[in-house]
């Protein structure tokens, strides 16, 4: 497995708005350079929640 890093929170954000502006999931991760399963995790996160800030 390789190493995981924390998104900053304008990684954050760049992956919802590419999300709702009808970006895939594949291109949303090469544009933020983060794992397809990243993008998914954090565009739920913030459908859910309304926010995608670490408390």
């Amino acid at each position: 497995m390789g190493k995981r890093k924390d998104l900053s929170e304008f990684d954050k954000g760049q992956i919802v708005m590419a999300r709702r502006l009808g970006q895939s999931i594949s291109k949303t991760a090469a544009l933020v350079g983060c794992s397809q399963s990243a993008v998914v995790s954090i565009y739920q996160k913030w459908s859910k929640e309304g926010t995608v800030v670490n408390w």
